[in-house]
């Protein structure tokens, strides 16, 4: 247990930084950013209480918001992102698997589960985002096409850092 928090602290320290320092600065005429520190979210271990996930949530969420001067925007897509991991876990794993602390990685859940895993809560976490930014219907094809193109290219990202790190399921035979 003190090895995944561990793991994750680090993790989290990882991502905010590279959010902040790297990802905050790249764009693509202000239609097209990438934010990757979901990917923390993502891999938190799968039996997690839902109270202390809603909180870490929120937690990143602000972190997050703290550099980027909105006010509570990342807070609430991380909130939504946190109650729709709930949600897949929940009609997607096996009983067993919903009280491990297996972290839901690409080596683990396989590459089928983990992409439709990472796109639909990238959607999710970017729709809540834009919408509650804009919090308008008047430019909605400008905010349909930074929620498209944002998710393309955090996707993109997310995936590149998976494989980066990507670690075969290990099948340890009991003999």
């Amino acid at each position: 247990m003190g090895k995944v928090i561990i793991i994750n602290s680090i993790r989290f320290i990882v991502l905010l930084l590279l959010q902040v320092a790297l990802f905050k600065n790249i764009g693509y005429y202000n239609v097209a950013s990438t934010f990757p520190y979901i990917l923390f979210l993502f891999l938190l271990p799968i039996g997690l209480p839902n109270l202390l996930l809603f909180f870490i949530a929120f937690l990143t969420g602000l972190s997050v918001d703290a550099f980027y001067d909105s006010v509570g925007v990342h807070a609430a897509s991380c909130v939504a992102l946190a109650l729709y991991r709930i949600f897949f876990h929940q009609i997607t794993l096996e009983v067993e698997l919903k009280d491990s602390f297996n972290t839901p990685s690409l080596g683990e859940m396989g590459v089928k589960w983990f992409l439709s895993y990472i796109f639909f809560g990238t959607l999710v976490h970017h729709f809540v985002l834009f919408v509650v930014e804009t919090f308008s219907t008047s430019n909605f094809l400008y905010t349909l096409a930074s929620i498209v193109l944002s998710s393309i290219f955090t996707i993109c990202i997310i995936l590149l850092m998976s494989l980066l790190v990507y670690k075969r399921k290990s099948r340890i035979n009991n003999i």
